[in-house]
């Protein structure tokens, strides 16, 4: 699988030359499978760039949801396969039955809000309210979900294709109490061994207390919860909208420096907006775009 960011910004899209080299989008990661197919993860601002190049093709899309929040939504109205005539676009909803036949991502169309209304559009686009499971047990790709510790709920997703695993775990608080916590523990079987990890780490440490109960991970507890689980590679993610890149750069180093010390080959990259990995189940290897 190639997993390219579009999106790692998290609560709100930022435009400052402050914060150019990291990205200002907001949450948007598309995986294209080793047979060809595209998975996306949530649709914050940075789908607009990805509809762009993904306009080209006529292929079905799968739009997984993390949650409804909006800067995991306001980008859909703008992306370009929504606009195709008879594209099939498949949106996993992380709680698709609290407005019935609609989810977020559709209701925000609603003539009011945005000038196009949903059932204007072209495409064919579908909230799925089956079981994920059973929606793509014969895709050749293995979904697996797990609840987020996040207000008002979500998913964290592992996608399992030709013997890559990929784990996108955004907006998630992890238990700062770290291995006191049966919560914790869990996070560590879903994520063991995975190829690529994709965690929310919005807060420095000195900035979770006051952040507790927002739904979001310190980073050193994300940095343990990549060693405990054995991970191969993890990507920092969903970064605050006021972090600068002088202050990215220093938590990557950062985070870099644990690693060294503890003797382990993992990186900890901060995503940067436009970064790409080929994810094989023998290697990993960053692409220079």
């Amino acid at each position: 699988m190639k997993i390219t960011f579009y999106g790692v910004r998290g609560s709100i899209p930022v435009a400052n030359k402050q914060m150019m080299k990291y990205g200002g989008n907001t949450s948007c990661v598309y995986v294209q499978l080793s047979d060809g197919g595209h998975i996306i993860f949530d649709a914050g601002t940075g789908i607009r760039r990805l509809g762009k190049e993904l306009a080209s093709s006529n292929e079905p899309i799968h739009l997984l949801l993390s949650h409804n929040h909006w800067d995991h939504v306001m980008g859909y109205p703008f992306f370009q396969p929504i606009y195709q005539k008879d594209r099939e676009i498949h949106i996993y909803s992380s709680q698709p039955n609290s407005h019935g036949q609609l989810c977020t991502l559709l209701d925000q169309m609603d003539g009011a809000h945005f000038p196009i209304t949903a059932e204007q559009l072209p495409s064919k686009s579908r909230c799925v309210l089956s079981d994920i499971d059973d929606e793509l047990r014969d895709s050749g790709f293995t979904i697996q979900r797990r609840l987020l510790n996040h207000p008002g709920g979500g998913n964290a997703y592992k996608i399992i294709d030709d013997g890559a695993t990929c784990a996108y775990i955004t907006d998630n608080e992890l238990d700062i109490s770290a291995k006191r916590s049966a919560n914790y523990d869990k996070w560590v079987e879903f994520c063991s061994g995975v190829d690529v990890l994709i965690h929310d780490a919005q807060y420095r440490d000195d900035e979770f207390p006051s952040k507790k109960g927002w739904g979001h991970s310190g980073i050193s507890t994300v940095r343990q919860l990549a060693l405990d689980a054995e991970v191969r590679e993890l990507f920092l993610f969903h970064h605050d909208p006021d972090r600068t890149d002088a202050e990215m750069d220093q938590l990557f180093q950062q985070t870099r420096t644990f690693f060294l010390e503890k003797n382990q080959e993992i990186q900890g990259v901060c995503a940067v907006e436009g970064m790409s990995v080929q994810v094989d189940k023998d290697n990993i290897t960053f692409i220079t775009n």
